[in-house]
């Protein structure tokens, strides 16, 4: 398929959902839950360039169903730069990753649900039912409490993180590949000084000393894989 398709119409033409996955009957799976069992109407895209792409063509999305492992989209970052950018849509997180770890950093990133791709189409309705409710859905056998106790560093760090721009998220992703303010202004196109301003803001928001530890925390949050 293309990188992202046209609207499936569904009976509730109110409220629209973006399914965002690189695996086709994943896709279909979401997508018959979406449109044929709840009646939305369901855009899709299989990698992270033209998920952004879509919400920022359609502003009215109403819920994006996110898998954290999509090409490009570079771990939890992928949803970190959704959430600060669209901060009026719902995310619901789909990965095959079901690790109390995973599961603590999203819902601290702002996460409305997590569904395991292990579960069946009931959950999924039930889920998605759930988030357009106003509510949070987790997999029965993980509470929230649980996650963040489990991992209450990284938990209280996501939090942090959240509170960040996407401009500052920017400057912050390019701290933790080494680059270098200079470097940071012409990648971004903007003045050096306000490069210092977003570190600035960064560091205090992160109730951090330098931007060697924003990076190393920035890497930490990021990986799926501790």
């Amino acid at each position: 398929m293309p990188p992202f398709s046209v609207y499936t119409l569904g009976m509730n033409t109110s409220q629209i959902a973006l399914i965002a996955d690189d695996h086709p009957l994943f896709r279909s799976a979401l997508n018959q839950v979406l449109a044929g069992q709840l009646g939305l109407q369901v855009l899709q895209a299989n990698n992270f360039a033209s998920t952004r792409e879509l919400m920022q063509q359609h502003p009215e999305i109403d819920l994006v169903c996110l898998d954290l492992n999509m090409p490009d989209s570079q771990g939890l970052s992928g949803m970190t730069y959704l959430r600060a950018e669209f901060p009026n849509t719902l995310v619901i997180i789909v990965s095959s990753d079901e690790s109390a770890t995973t599961i603590a950093k999203c819902i601290a990133l702002g996460a409305s649900a997590f569904i395991p791709k292990s579960v069946g189409l009931e959950s999924i309705s039930e889920a998605v039912n759930a988030v357009l409710d106003g509510e949070q859905w987790l997999p029965e056998n993980i509470s929230v409490d649980e996650t963040s106790q489990a991992h209450s560093q990284d938990y209280v760090n996501c939090e942090l993180l959240e509170s960040l721009t996407p401009h500052q998220l920017k400057v912050l992703n390019m701290i933790a590949d080494g680059l270098l303010n200079k470097q940071i202004a012409f990648e971004l196109d903007i003045s050096e000084s306000t490069v210092k301003q977003h570190v600035s803001a960064v560091l205090r928001k992160l109730k951090l000393n330098n931007r060697t530890q924003a990076g190393i925390m920035y890497k930490q949050i990021m990986s799926i894989d501790s």
